[in-house]
């Protein structure tokens, strides 16, 4: 799998698993620190997660065009590296929960996640031009490179495996130290309980939970139970925060050590050769077919990662609020969830390149833009597995204890083996689209706007993810089988979409 591929590939994706620790850090916690933190609704914490992973991408954009200014690349992907460091020890910091200031505390939380999303827009895009400018420099065909991708991407991900275990073992390790056990549901409870939103009946089942949940002794107190478990609860994800800083030790270390091996991107447009060595110029009306063929590409991506990234959003309030959390004997945490995609990556992806270089020898391989249409379908099909097998779900607003509501007793609830075979067909919709997207987009874009068209498949990234807050609102408004049936319907007609285009899209690739 790694014949013929640079030499520096590997050292790259390694000096990145960081930056994916990370990513899956907030990934598995983020909506569920925001709301256990300052009580804040669903929909509250989904527009501030959309916003946070769509600044991500976007400001890839500003990173790029620093690089570009300055001349700087391999400093600037330093530099993105101690900002994600910086803005995870604001995060680790733990301060008082409830808040005695929800404002004040809340800026200084989001300022912790705009420190962290402009580390990562330094860091992002540069290394990933790092990456494309080692199959610039030697003699790679088409294929080699996308195949070079999708291994990247595997490996990337290797770091995104453990995020997700290991930031919620530090939550329930911290709740043991002080005589409590984890339960999803209970900082959902104090809050209401602190708020005086509960009813009779969901007190009942609150006291039961509490005193669940207490090591030693029974809950006498019920407001002084809320505080504490409150304060605990969230120094746990405090440190969790922390451990991303660790990680982002290891990447600059690893960086630092490949530092000399790396090849430094360069903003001027590479050249375009015929057989006999002549510079070839691309006329006025190919360059705009070509651009108008990445605008088409980047439409409908856009309702791909705005479906995908529900994973860590109401697929996460999913697991929270309908799903057993015990399975054969295993206690599970909500963030555990998190850790399947990035494990199918690493685990689908040699099947995937190995799948596409069978077809290639059997000449039936299908084109990108083809093979982007299969992912939205296979998208489609894992959110058709999800509205199934929600059907007869009741609504999130008659188990909100917000709403006076009482959580899903477990005998209720679904098998986790639901959001595995979830996770494991958007994994494989992800590998038909993401790495090979990118792969689609350095073919395709003219040679004097290959930073501008990269860009652009970053910023329909970036829209796709300031949408999904979307779902959130859908996802306490809606019964759930319509939730999902409204990513399968944006999924499929985002397939129909490329479809149309085909013929189109593979003529200008070709």
């Amino acid at each position: 799998m790694f014949k013929g591929h640079p030499k520096g590939l590997i050292a790259a994706a390694l000096a990145n698993m960081g930056e994916r620790f990370g990513f899956y850090t907030m990934m598995a916690i983020l909506v569920l620190f925001l709301q256990s933190k300052f009580g804040l609704t669903g929909n509250n914490a989904g527009i501030i997660y959309a916003t946070f992973y769509a600044l991500i991408y976007i400001l890839a954009l500003v990173g790029g065009l620093i690089a570009d200014k300055t001349k700087n690349y391999k400093g600037t992907i330093l530099t993105g590296l101690v900002l994600m460091a910086v803005g995870y020890g604001i995060m680790a910091i733990p301060t008082p929960t409830p808040v005695p200031n929800q404002t004040l505390f809340l800026i200084y939380s989001l300022i912790g996640l705009f420190v962290i999303a402009f580390g990562n827009g330094l860091f992002k895009g540069n290394l990933q031009a790092l990456v494309g400018q080692m199959y610039d420099q030697g003699d790679y065909s088409d294929d080699k490179r996308g195949a070079g991708f999708q291994i990247f991407y595997m490996f990337i991900n290797v770091g995104a495996v453990v995020a997700p275990f290991i930031a919620p073992g530090i939550r329930t390790w911290w709740l043991k130290q002080h005589n409590f056990l984890y339960n999803a549901e209970l900082p959902a409870m104090c809050h209401s309980h602190l708020d005086g939103s509960l009813t009779a009946e969901s007190s009942q089942a609150f006291t039961k939970l509490a005193n669940d949940a207490t090591i030693s002794g029974q809950v006498t107190d019920l407001t002084e139970f809320s505080n504490t478990y409150l304060n605990t609860f969230n120094e746990g994800f405090h440190y969790a925060f922390g451990i991303a800083i660790i990680a982002m030790a290891i990447s600059f270390v690893i960086y630092m050590f490949n530092k000399k091996r790396f090849p430094d991107p360069t903003s001027v447009a590479k050249e375009v050769k015929d057989e006999k060595g002549n510079t070839v110029k691309m006329d006025v009306a190919e360059v705009r077919q070509r651009i108008y063929a990445l605008l088409a590409v980047y439409g409908v991506v856009i309702f791909f990662w705005f479906s995908f990234h529900q994973n860590g959003l109401t697929l996460t309030f999913f697991a929270r609020d309908y799903t057993a959390l015990k399975f054969m004997g295993i206690n599970l945490s909500v963030e555990s969830f998190q850790a399947m995609n990035p494990f199918f990556v690493v685990f689908l992806t040699p099947i995937i390149v190995a799948l596409f270089g069978w077809l290639k020898a059997k000449g039936i391989e299908p084109s990108t833009p083809k093979k982007i249409a299969i992912g939205m379908f296979i998208a489609a099909m894992g959110f058709v597995l999800m509205s199934v097998m929600s059907t007869g779900l009741p609504l999130h607003e008659t188990i909100d204890p917000a709403k006076g509501g009482s959580p899903l007793d477990i005998t209720s609830k679904v098998t986790p083996l639901l959001l595995l075979g979830t996770y494991f067909i958007l994994t494989v919709a992800e590998l038909f689209i993401s790495p090979l997207g990118i792969a689609f987009v350095s073919k395709v874009a003219p040679p004097q706007y290959q930073g501008l068209m990269q860009g652009g498949w970053l910023g329909a990234t970036a829209l796709g993810n300031q949408l999904l807050f979307i779902g959130a609102i859908l996802y306490s408004s809606i019964p759930l089988w319509l939730t999902w049936g409204v990513f399968v319907v944006v999924c499929l007609i985002s397939m129909g979409m490329m479809l149309f285009m085909l013929k189109w899209l593979e003529r200008v690739s070709e």
